[in-house]
């Protein structure tokens, strides 16, 4: 077993937030391998929190987020267990997090369970269809869909879209994560997101035609 010296131990605490003692088992099960010790670490934080899964979450936080000097806002609620760890530094961090990532990443749903089938039958049909005019074969059509509607929701669903704090993980590990430190379960519940003008037909004058008309006055 690798020794492993406290700057180390320090050094991935930094990185994750874990606990000391979690640090240095994680260090001494990889061998002071940091890299390897971050994703023991998010493992166990997933084990974790696949447990308190079930545990009813009434508390929480509304947030809000403003960017780009006005131009997008997002209101987002994530639930907790008690208003104890509504209050948590950790846990405000993680909801505001959230509340930018809804900002940048533009999801629609919360989760893949959130998306109505009509929708998903509808967006299978145009992928086949693509698949198709790629000139696939339709015996490995079928798998082609499976596989781009999972990129699909991967690309809507807030829990499944890469975390843009850090890409290698998802944003429901980012959750999970926090369950684990703070000990309570955590639930996103819902999301609404504003854009400045979207969904307002905006008036597009063609250039040349204006200059003449300034012409011919």
């Amino acid at each position: 077993m690798a020794d492993i010296s406290a700057k180390l131990v320090k050094e991935l605490r930094d990185k994750t937030g874990a606990g000391m003692m979690d640090c240095k088992k994680a260090l001494q099960e990889t061998n002071g391998d940091i890299e390897k010790a971050i994703d023991f670490l998010r493992e166990k934080g997933l084990s974790k929190a696949a447990k308190k899964a079930g545990r009813v979450t009434a508390e929480g936080l509304v947030e809000s987020y403003i960017h780009g000097n006005g131009r997008i806002g997002v209101l987002v609620e994530v639930n907790c267990e008690t208003d104890f760890v509504a209050k948590n530094e950790g846990f405000k961090a993680m909801v505001k997090d959230i509340a930018m990532q809804v900002a940048a990443s533009k999801p629609e749903f919360v989760r893949r369970e959130d998306v109505p089938e009509e929708l998903v039958a509808k967006e299978k049909e145009v992928l086949k269809a693509q698949a198709l005019n790629e000139g696939k074969p339709e015996n490995i059509v079928e798998k082609m869909v499976e596989g781009r509607i999972d990129k699909y929701y991967k690309e809507i669903c807030l829990l499944e879209q890469p975390y843009i704090k850090d890409p290698d993980k998802t944003v429901e590990q980012l959750v999970k994560e926090t369950i684990a430190k703070i000990g309570e379960n955590i639930s996103v519940r819902r999301f609404t997101r504003y854009e400045l003008g979207e969904g307002i037909e905006k008036k597009q004058d063609n250039f040349a035609d204006e200059v003449m008309a300034q012409i011919n006055k």
